[in-house]
């Protein structure tokens, strides 16, 4: 198993971002055979497709050069002439077989990696223009997989090159026999399809050479365990700092919190592990909103800033808990337990009225308040 340099064996496969930053320095995979094998296919195929007009063409263009008019030994441009007018006749079918050869080289070099491209890789680099690491490179492993697969492109080759031969080998020698031009279409036809499949035989090779390829490329990119915690790290944070700042919001958050308490109408307790501060401003608030809640320490810290400015406090285990569990901060309680608010508001409104002198003591409000089924925690 391949070690990175700093240790520890590459056992984990490569993260999007590795192979993110790959691309973007041109380390994709790529088969040169599989390019190749598409160029040279699509050469014969064009060749063989539009073969036949171009041979036309070139024969139209012999007839007009082999002929020579009167007119033409005492006209000094018609040389010129002809050869605007050749080159008219063999530019479309040229045109084609370019065409078709270009899209070909372009789709077989990004079947495997895909279209990339990177100005890193475009650029110069000293390790390129070393002596030493180019030895390296001559005489190294990849050097000799490299040969490995010259001499499998030449066996195959040279394999193919003989069935091909043994195959047509009855209507290559009945051409000595045949007369122009069929014999000349003959040949054409015969050396088009040879060409074709010697052609094919490329595919063998971009048939091991692609996969290998593939396999090759994931496997430099391979990633020791702790370089994808690293990775991680760096992407998500350093989990120390992380829980620093988680911290420094949940103190902020709490200071905010506790500044808000003083403005509440009421507090809702349990009354010794929930407290839940709710404030209701009529024409500012639809519904009473939760400015402050909490449990246990939190809960004494809020009872105790209530209690330093005033502010009324019930004791209601179950709503407490409903409203706790239920509504977020600076968030307005749910209509289910609109019916319990509206009681413990209106208990304290008659009961700031009674201090004031301005109205009768209220009836003491009951401790266990009606709450949904769905609302009660326990």
């Amino acid at each position: 198993m391949a070690e990175s340099p700093g240790g520890g064996e590459k056992t984990e496969q490569p993260t999007p971002k590795k192979l993110q930053q790959a691309k973007e320095k041109g380390q994709i995979a790529r088969s040169k055979d599989l390019g190749t094998a598409f160029v040279l296919i699509s050469s014969a195929t064009a060749l063989l497709l539009f073969g036949p007009v171009l041979a036309g063409v070139m024969l139209t263009v012999a007839k007009r050069m082999f002929s020579l008019q009167p007119k033409d030994i005492f006209d000094t441009t018609s040389m010129f002439s002809a050869f605007g007018e050749i080159m008219m006749m063999l530019l479309p079918p040229m045109m084609y077989i370019f065409a078709f050869v270009l899209v070909a080289a372009f789709v077989g070099n990004c079947l495997l990696g895909g279209f990339n491209f990177s100005w890193q890789a475009a650029g110069p680099k000293a390790s390129k223009m070393s002596p030493l690491k180019g030895f390296k490179r001559m005489f190294g492993l990849q050097a000799l997989v490299e040969l490995g697969k010259s001499i499998l492109k030449v066996l195959v080759v040279m394999g193919m090159a003989f069935a091909l031969l043994n195959t047509f080998f009855s209507d290559i020698m009945t051409l000595s026999v045949m007369s122009a031009p069929n014999n000349i279409e003959d040949a054409l036809w015969i050396l088009g399809w040879l060409f074709f499949g010697l052609c094919c035989s490329v595919i063998i090779i971009a048939l091991v050479d692609a996969p290998y390829q593939a396999w090759k490329h994931n496997k430099e990119l391979m990633m020791t365990l702790q370089e994808v915690k690293d990775e991680h790290k760096n992407m998500e944070g350093d989990p120390k700092v992380k829980a620093r700042i988680r911290r420094t919001q949940m103190q902020m958050s709490m200071k905010r919190m506790m500044q808000e308490v003083p403005s509440a109408d009421v507090i809702v307790t349990n009354p010794t592990h929930y407290s839940v501060a709710l404030r209701y401003k009529q024409g500012r608030d639809k519904a009473p909103v939760v400015v402050a809640k909490g449990v246990d320490e939190m809960a004494m810290q809020i009872r105790k800033v209530a209690a330093e400015h005033k502010v009324p406090m019930v004791e209601s285990p179950a709503l407490a808990r409903a409203i706790y569990y239920t509504t977020e901060l600076d968030r307005p309680i749910p209509d289910a337990l609109f019916s319990a608010v509206a009681q413990v508001l209106a208990y304290v409104y008659q009961l700031n009225l009674y201090l004031k002198g301005r109205g009768k003591r209220p009836r003491k409000l009951a401790r266990e308040l009606a709450v949904p089924k769905d609302y009660y925690y326990d």
